[in-house]
């Protein structure tokens, strides 16, 4: 059956010639996959680890988030030739973080080790990472692509230069103790859950990476190091990059320099919320200057216009995870109508007071009603349309 599925249970390289001592081997070691349509790497990738049994206790668990192409299904029949192999299949959960969180929950090793499974994190890599966390008698080791003799193959220019650019901007952000790091951003990272369980308990899942979340929520105390990293091309399937993950990375930085403090998505739907405070003011400006339309005429019209603009956007970003499409996304604007309707009558009537009884300034109008409405739509917003706490 494996040979039939060109699965080879093969001795990963880099440990051939490295003699682990009895410490070592008797280590349990858990290495985590999450996978989405990962069907044409995850069989090779399994068949390089697998050798890993020779050097620790070994489990290799897949978190599958309910692939479309078949992966689970191949995992489930290598399972049953190679009892070291486990699947948990996710159904109705969604999310790299999330996956990556819930393995290292189930994981029943000592140590573990989190890699991607689409090929482009090198198996040889593993042994090393999880050799200089246990002779180390460290609780992360991370597996850099900048650190000195690292080497990126097949990543462009534009992706190197802008993973540079995350990596800056989260140095800045996380605490000190982290400085000496230079990948913060990595999928490749090995823990000793012992001591970590605790500090993985706390990563908000819904943040931009796993690896980021969890320096940000461990304060500084956790004893690190870097192994140099072998990034590989990516040789099937898509990148799972989108516009929402690179607003996640925005939302999480925010998210660590207010201290933690304001709730994630408060901040994404605060930063939507201000886009949508430009398009109700372009748009009155609109009605007014280009149309002649009174101002007490045209508030309505731009506070509807900015209330889609903000459902949409907030449905593409803040509550991607749980974004709606088809039918659903119609349903969810008119709940999302509903929901603003008081607020909205609530802004048009508080803005139209103060240009009316306090001052003739429509912008400081618009913003007092703005602020009023904020919280409402926030709360109200992600229980009822979204479903989320």
């Amino acid at each position: 059956m494996a040979a039939a599925m060109g699965f080879s249970f093969a001795l990963v390289e880099t440990h051939k010639a490295v003699q682990s001592d009895a410490s070592i081997q008797q280590t349990k070691a858990t290495i985590i996959l999450p996978t989405y349509n990962e069907k044409d790497t995850i069989c090779p990738l399994i068949g390089q680890l697998i050798g890993l049994k020779n050097s620790f206790s070994l489990e290799i668990l897949v978190v599958d988030d309910d692939s479309s192409d078949g992966t689970a299904e191949l995992v489930r029949q290598l399972a049953r030739e190679e009892p070291c192999i486990r699947l948990i299949r996710r159904l109705g959960r969604s999310g790299l973080a999330s996956a990556i969180k819930e393995g290292l929950m189930d994981a029943t090793g000592d140590v573990a080790l989190v890699m991607d499974s689409d090929g482009q994190h090198e198996p040889a890599s593993v042994y090393q990472a999880l050799h200089t966390l246990i002779r180390g008698d460290l609780d992360l080791v991370i597996g850099s692509r900048f650190a000195a003799k690292a080497q990126i193959i097949g990543l462009s220019n534009r992706r190197t230069m802008g993973s540079n650019w995350a990596n800056k901007w989260a140095r800045l952000s996380l605490p000190e103790a982290y400085a000496n790091l230079t990948d913060y951003m990595s999928g490749f990272f090995a823990l000793r859950l012992d001591t970590i369980i605790p500090v993985i308990r706390a990563v908000d899942v819904n943040g931009f990476k796993f690896l980021y979340e969890l320096l940000a929520v461990s304060r500084g105390r956790l004893k690190t190091a870097e192994i140099p990293l072998q990034f590989q091309p990516r040789c099937h399937g898509e990148s799972k990059l989108d516009l929402a993950i690179f607003w996640d990375f925005l939302i999480s930085i925010l998210h660590s320099l207010s201290l933690r403090i304001i709730p994630r998505r408060a901040i994404s739907f605060a930063l939507v919320g201000a886009s949508g405070v430009a398009v109700q003011l372009l748009t009155t400006q609109l009605l007014v200057g280009g149309f002649g339309m009174l101002f007490e005429q045209a508030l309505p019209f731009a506070v509807m216009t900015s209330a889609c603009s903000n459902y949409l956007i907030n449905n593409t970003l803040t509550f991607h995870f749980q974004r709606l499409k088809g039918a659903a996304l119609f349903k969810g604007l008119l709940k999302f109508s509903l929901v603003a309707s008081l607020p909205a009558i609530a802004n048009v009537g508080l803005a139209s007071g103060y240009y009316n009884l306090i001052a003739k300034d429509a912008l400081f109008a618009q913003l007092a009603g703005i602020l009023v409405v904020f919280v409402w739509n926030y709360a109200a917003s992600s229980r009822f349309v979204w479903n989320t706490p």
